[in-house]
């Protein structure tokens, strides 16, 4: 098969073949080519379906994005040429692992570049979700605006107020570390509390039951992955547990929520706003999100600085580069050992 029309490839003799199916930092870019045979993706659009079992026909190393889902029909129908799927970014719930596993086809991430980029977005939301930012915004660009006046735009102060976070790992953590700052309360639901020490630093304290979680959180934010399990986690029932004048923001996996559940609770005066940067069905985002005036809806840019990207980009060379040379890539997903 051929590659994608949207592509261009560099030759390096005696290299393996990688395939990038977005496009990266010109840096990251460049160094892929003088060390692989290496097709780069030139319009930046994401592959289609065909444009990937196309891709997985012709390397020997596959370099997705989490815009593109690898099932296990992709993965079944891979060249025996395929060997490694470097992922880049942290997350791999878009590839099936264990049908990866069963071809021998082994799996790296990037984990721990995005960790602050994405705590600090999520922060620019706990503070902005309450202070009303978004819907100041629009008033000054609506033209709208006729001065100060002690009774408009009144938020919520956020000092003395419970932060809600649903995944202690390492972007939850950094969170934390954030909030503390602010004066906020941290509780937190994690599979398993993390060590004193660490709950007594961000001054943080356990909560078994996600539940009782999120009816004591004035602000709930989202730090864990997407599986079978967590797929709309905050349903209906459960934003129904949420204080009157509470917020929610995901800046995880846009699954996580029911999206119409929490549009209800907005409509409805439940919830006073939401900060959302995932959606369920990127890149496109309900009408409804976009008219409510505190509602801030970010395009999926939790992880979009230059340095983020580039340390990404760097740990997918690298990964590629200790598979190539016969060893364990530091960044390997354990579940997909092979």
């Amino acid at each position: 098969m051929s590659a994608p029309s949207n592509t261009t490839t560099r030759r390096v003799e005696g290299t393996p073949k990688v395939i990038v199916t977005r496009h990266l930092m010109p840096s990251i870019e460049a160094r892929m080519s003088e060390l692989y045979e290496t097709t780069l993706n030139t319009q930046d659009t994401p592959f289609s379906r065909d444009q990937l079992a196309t891709a997985m026909a012709d390397c020997n190393v596959l370099v997705p994005t989490v815009t593109d889902r690898i099932d296990a029909d992709l993965i079944e129908g891979a060249d025996d040429r395929l060997k490694l799927i470097a992922n880049f970014g942290a997350g791999t719930d878009h590839i099936d692992l264990a049908a990866a596993a069963r071809r021998k086809i082994m799996v790296t991430n990037t984990p721990g570049v995005f960790t602050d980029d994405t705590a600090d977005l999520a922060m620019t939301m706990i503070i902005g979700v309450p202070r009303r930012i978004r819907d100041g915004v629009a008033l000054i660009r609506r033209g709208e605006w006729t001065g100060w006046a002690p009774s408009a735009l009144l938020g919520r102060q956020l000092g003395g107020k419970t932060l809600g976070i649903i995944g202690m790992g390492r972007i939850g953590q950094a969170v934390a570390y954030r909030a503390k700052a602010f004066g906020l309360n941290i509780a937190y639901h994690n599979r398993k509390p993390l060590p004193q020490a660490v709950e007594t630093m961000f001054g943080a304290t356990y909560v078994g039951d996600l539940d009782t979680l999120i009816a004591e959180a004035d602000i709930l934010t989202l730090h864990c992955p997407s599986t079978e399990e967590s797929q709309h986690m905050i349903d209906a029932r459960r934003i129904g547990l949420m204080k009157p004048g509470a917020s929610l923001i995901n800046t995880a996996r846009g699954d996580l929520v029911d999206y119409e559940a929490l549009i209800a609770a907005l409509e409805g005066g439940a919830l006073i706003g939401a900060g959302l940067d995932v959606y369920p069905e990127e890149p496109k985002v309900d009408p409804r999100l976009l008219a409510h005036p505190n509602v801030m809806t970010l395009p999926h840019i939790g992880s979009a600085t230059v340095e983020g990207r580039e340390a990404s980009g760097e740990k997918v060379i690298a990964n590629i580069r200790f598979w190539a040379d016969g060893h364990r890539p530091p960044d390997q997903v354990l579940d997909a050992l092979v």
